[in-house]
């Protein structure tokens, strides 16, 4: 673009440009991001401008020759420009959180619908004690359950306690091992995690997730919860795998443990 294009972003914010140069200058600011931006900042002054009344003009021509005057108008000017950035601050503060809250939002998905990976960041937790062991339980059928063969070694387990089940495929990788796991009876509404547990008692979260009032393969909502999840230790290393409910105070219990 010419230099005269960058030049007309004053004369258009004030509207002086004729029919032809305004087409001109539109299609140019189309493309030019400095052009655009320059034009935001103007927006605030030219709605001051179209305030000022004849009055108005006389009493700034007498900042001229009134130097207290003049002090008293920037001043005026200085705080008008702190309290427009600090609308304009808050007002990306805020969209900043709603985006967030978007891309931070994760997905899990019901059985029968394709699952994502679910990676997380392994995270340190308290020992875990063993539970009561969990009961090998045959492989479950019914609404979202079965299909295609999974990939990987399984386990199924059922806690004597919760009555919570869950099918597990451990997937040997070259980073670790991958889990793909289903679960069954468990109810709602609640906050779950997965936690692997390695033979030298090193625990590791590597998966969050939250259950609605309905649960998950209950009465309420027949279709059980498929998830999948990853860790860096080799399935040779690992002890147990556990499913937890956290409470509002962080406090874990077990919900069901799978013996390696």
């Amino acid at each position: 673009m010419s230099r005269p294009d960058h030049m007309d972003v004053a004369a258009y914010a004030l509207g002086v440009l004729d029919e032809q140069d305004t087409e001109r200058f539109e299609e140019h600011l189309a493309a030019c991001w400095a052009c655009a931006a320059e034009l935001e900042t103007m927006v605030p002054v030219v709605g001051l401008l179209s305030d000022i009344d004849g009055e108005t003009m006389m009493a700034l021509e007498q900042t001229a020759t009134d130097p207290a005057l003049l002090d008293r108008t920037l001043g005026a000017v200085r705080a008008d420009r702190r309290r427009t950035r600090f609308r304009q601050l808050l007002a990306t503060a805020a969209a900043v959180v709603v985006f967030g809250g978007l891309t931070g939002y994760g997905f899990v998905s019901v059985a029968g619908d394709e699952t994502p990976d679910l990676l997380a960041e392994p995270t340190a937790t308290a020992p875990v004690n063993d539970p009561p062991t969990s009961v090998p339980t045959a492989r479950p059928s019914g609404p979202g359950v079965g299909g295609t063969e999974e990939e990987g070694d399984q386990v199924d387990a059922t806690d004597p306690t919760t009555g919570v089940q869950t099918t597990m495929f451990l997937v040997k990788r070259e980073y670790g091992t991958r889990i793909n796991f289903s679960l069954r009876k468990l109810p709602g509404p609640r906050i779950c995690r997965l936690v692997v547990v390695r033979k030298n008692a090193d625990t590791e979260v590597i998966s969050t997730w939250s259950v609605p009032e309905g649960g998950y393969g209950t009465n309420t909502r027949p279709q059980g919860l498929e998830l999948s999840a990853s860790t860096a230790a080799p399935t040779s290393d690992i002890k147990q795998i556990q499913v937890q409910s956290v409470d509002a105070n962080g406090v874990a219990s077990p919900l069901v443990t799978v013996p390696m």
